[in-house]
């Protein structure tokens, strides 16, 4: 069965608006053009995504930070929402569309059109949380697709594993103390956002590691926290805030995971979902900012989720 691949034009036209910035749309280009070359296209069913409603906002966002966002967007030029995260008139569309694209991932999946979905989008969205923006991202994407399971499906038990070389503080925030939900999360520290080393709350295993971590000590760490927890769990959905800046040839962190590292976790969540869930997971675009290994590391991820059977 092919892989779902979700992106959206409009995720090409947000601007952060400083330039050069590496959260660009020269990201999608490069997976993109990776895809072709190395004949993944091939076993990928691309599908436009979906704008988000309010409703699937609400679910994760407080209202009050949900106006402030439609607010906030400029009819021309720029606006900032935080230090790090800004907005051009296109911005609120690619938001919205990037956040649709993991509502319908849930869709696909949980209708059994798909086992696995990949999401090709931006902003990304794990450091969004109930009421900020922060990190370059504006709408916390896996949230509210993780929510939207949980509420028109009834999922009660889903695992979202963040790889990330930057902890997923929006998201450990939206599901911190939810049993629905085990947040993993892996992240160099101490680095940005400075938070997730000193976490305890049952639903949340969380993974500080130092700069320099390669792929033996990153797994091992995986294998003895995440695995046996994530069986122990039985979830009925496996989720994916796949960021690619923990890659050793990626400078906006200090991690050296390679491709073959994505691989593996890759085939790991995959193994465990088709234990527990039929094969259900749905992964999306976090971070990832130098173009050649970010092309590659995506296009490794979805040709295992593929060619998993």
């Amino acid at each position: 069965m092919t892989v779902a691949v979700i992106t959206h034009s409009h995720c090409h036209l947000h601007d952060n608006g400083t330039p050069y910035h590496p959260e660009c749309s020269d990201r999608l280009d490069a997976i993109n053009n990776r895809m072709i070359m190395s004949g993944v296209d091939w076993i990928s069913r691309h599908y436009d995504s979906h704008c988000a409603e309010r409703e699937h906002l609400l679910r994760v966002h407080d209202a009050a930070y949900v106006e402030r966002v439609f607010a906030t967007s400029p009819q021309d030029g720029f606006a900032n929402l935080d230090g790090d995260t800004g907005m051009n008139p296109h911005s609120l569309d690619a938001a919205l569309h990037a956040a649709g694209a993991a509502v319908m991932a849930v869709d696909l999946v949980m209708a059994g059109t798909h086992k696995h979905a990949f999401c090709a989008i931006r902003p990304p969205g794990h450091h969004a949380g109930r009421s900020r923006a922060a990190g370059f991202c504006i709408f916390n994407n896996v949230a509210v697709g993780a929510a939207h399971a949980m509420e028109v499906y009834g999922v009660e038990r889903i695992i979202i594993v963040d790889f990330d070389v930057h902890h997923g503080d929006g998201t450990e925030e939206i599901f911190s103390g939810d049993p629905r939900v085990m947040f993993c999360s892996s992240f160099q520290h101490p680095f940005y956002p400075f938070t997730g080393a000193d976490t305890d709350v049952p639903n949340i295993f969380n993974l500080p590691l130092p700069a320099g971590t390669g792929g033996a000590k990153w797994r091992e760490a995986v294998e003895a926290s995440w695995l046996p927890a994530m069986r122990d769990f039985k979830p009925e959905l496996v989720m994916v805030s796949a960021g690619f800046d923990s890659h050793l040839e990626d400078d906006m962190g200090g991690f050296n995971l390679v491709e073959r590292d994505y691989v593996w976790i890759t085939r790991e969540l995959c193994q465990i979902a088709k234990d527990h869930c039929g094969g259900r997971v749905v992964s999306c675009l976090e971070g990832g900012y130098e173009l050649s290994p970010l092309g590659r590391s995506v296009t490794a991820h979805i040709k295992e989720l593929a060619e998993f059977h």
